[in-house]
């Protein structure tokens, strides 16, 4: 089935929070604060941050144009959510080494998350939002794609980062191995 995807922007911030509101962790009420906001925030005490104070801060990045990504819909209504954005905009990936793949000079758009909603899994959502990401690198004239599929993931909020055979499927390549994840990488320009 053929979703419509289209990129975040202001105009879809109130599509976004409805989406986080009361879909995306219906299954997984303990990820349910997070808003995609993990990657953005480097300041202390993540754990003690409340839902509501990370709904505001991803409002006003989805408002100011620094959290970007893509929302798929079912019609009118949000079914998923991929988190993509250039690597140098998640401070918490410049924060950590195992995640630094490549040269500061590096132009990559780092894919962080999927949310896909329960009971619309399993139909290509992610499938077609990776590729939506790609295909805005390939537009922006980025080198490359790459994303940090982990290895122990087991259950579908484990693979918030999109399972390796997804990565794998679509053209990436293993690119880096960690203790913990895998990263991936992609040239925008390549087909899937």
């Amino acid at each position: 089935m053929a979703y419509l995807v289209v990129p975040v922007a202001a105009g879809q911030a109130d599509a976004f929070l409805d989406f986080f509101d009361r879909v995306a962790f219906t299954d997984n009420p303990e990820w349910a604060g997070c808003y995609c906001l993990f990657y953005h925030y480097t300041g202390p005490g993540w754990d003690e941050r409340s839902g509501a104070q990370n709904r505001a801060g991803a409002a006003d990045l989805i408002r100011r144009g620094a959290l970007s990504g893509f929302l798929a819909y079912d019609g009118d209504r949000p079914v998923g959510w991929c988190n993509a954005n250039l690597r140098s905009r998640y401070p918490r990936l410049a924060e950590e080494p195992e995640s630094r793949a490549g040269g500061a000079d590096e132009r990559v758009l780092a894919v962080v998350c999927f949310v896909v909603a329960p009971g619309e899994r399993r139909r290509g959502i992610a499938r077609q939002l990776l590729a939506a990401a790609c295909a805005a690198a390939a537009a922006q004239g980025l080198d490359w794609v790459e994303a940090y599929p982990r290895k122990d993931a087991q259950t579908s909020a484990q693979h918030y980062h999109g399972p390796l055979s997804l990565y794998l499927s679509e053209g990436f390549v293993i690119h880096q191995e960690r203790r913990d994840f895998w990263i991936v990488r992609r040239d925008p320009r390549a087909r899937g």
